[in-house]
């Protein structure tokens, strides 16, 4: 993969989703999608998905993407984590360990009674398999099970990918960390964002081709739904397509301008998706809101998307 196209090493912590939200409005008006957003708001808003259902999430299998409380986490790590167990969340989803060591934040974890899952990991850009096998000690010393690649998508001027061959030779990095993931006794795989779904010179999209070009026994796929919607991309469709490959989801809502909002808040029939939970093979339904705790929310909102959401899967019949 060319090197103008990728960092040169993986971040520390994962990129700010906040630049991503405009940089992904911004490319799909450059490349003339600029219905996108409309168009991915208006088949979900079906209803909230309270229903008379007998389904429901199991709440073993709710958990929260820590990005979600990331100021709330930097401030007070004990603090937050013991408020979100009260709430009733048993497992994480990290994104870094908070200015810790993988052993330290696991500590942290274990006071408060949560278990980090899953962790949201950046393979290294080019790859690097020295730099890869020290992420995956460090997910097994935090007791992952998952570890997920957490976003791709702009070049290095900031502009979306519309090369093939980019996405071909991601897919292959993509089959090389899932392999070694694999050898040391995790399951690898990666989230998108709406950007994967952006036409590319060829006609197809990133997502149909690392789909098909990663191996299904070495990546599988953390579909975020909100950003699925925000790509005009069904869920419902994505799973049809990918039997057994979405073991995870990323459960967040839209509101009527296509921007973040709470479980039950918005548009999304969350019912509706989960219907289809075997088909997808999912295994964890994680809670997060992107924009919580910025202006013009404040911190302590976030505390309360982590207490809304959950209460919302918990209490969710389909």
């Amino acid at each position: 993969m060319e090197q103008s196209t990728r960092r040169s090493e993986p971040p520390s912590e994962p990129v700010s989703r906040r630049g991503l939200l405009r940089a992904a409005t911004v490319s799909a008006t450059a490349v003339g999608t600029v219905g996108l957003v409309g168009a991915a708001a208006t088949p979900a808003s079906a209803g909230t998905g309270h229903g008379g259902g007998r389904r429901r999430v199991p709440v073993d299998r709710i958990s929260i993407q820590l990005y979600t409380l990331r100021d709330q986490l930097a401030a007070d790590l004990p603090g937050t984590l013991a408020a979100l167990r009260r709430i009733g969340y048993r497992r994480v989803e990290h994104a870094g360990f908070v200015g810790r060591t993988a052993a330290q934040f696991r500590a942290a974890l274990d006071a408060a009674g949560l278990r980090a899952t899953s962790g949201h990991t950046a393979i290294p850009q080019p790859f690097d398999a020295d730099a890869w096998e020290r992420a995956l000690a460090d997910a097994n010393t935090v007791g992952s099970r998952k570890i997920v690649h957490p976003w791709f998508g702009l070049d290095a001027a900031g502009q979306p990918i519309r090369d093939p061959q980019v996405y071909r030779a991601l897919a292959r990095d993509l089959n090389r960390a899932g392999r070694m993931a694999e050898r040391a006794g995790l399951e690898f795989g990666y989230h998108n964002h709406q950007l994967e779904f952006v036409p590319l010179t060829d006609g197809r999209t990133g997502f149909e081709i690392l789909t098909g070009e990663t191996d299904h026994r070495l990546v599988h796929f953390e579909l975020d739904l909100f950003w699925a919607w925000r790509g005009a991309q069904d869920p419902v469709d994505l799973v049809r397509a990918h039997r057994g490959r979405i073991r995870q989801v990323h459960v967040k809502d839209m509101d009527t301008n296509a921007s973040f909002a709470d479980l039950g808040d918005g548009l999304i029939d969350f019912g509706r998706i989960f219907a289809h939970e075997r088909e997808a093979g999912i295994e964890e339904y994680i809670v997060e809101r992107d924009d919580a705790g910025t202006p013009p929310r404040s911190p302590a909102d976030a505390l309360d998307t982590a207490r809304v959401g959950f209460d919302y899967l918990a209490s969710l019949r389909y």
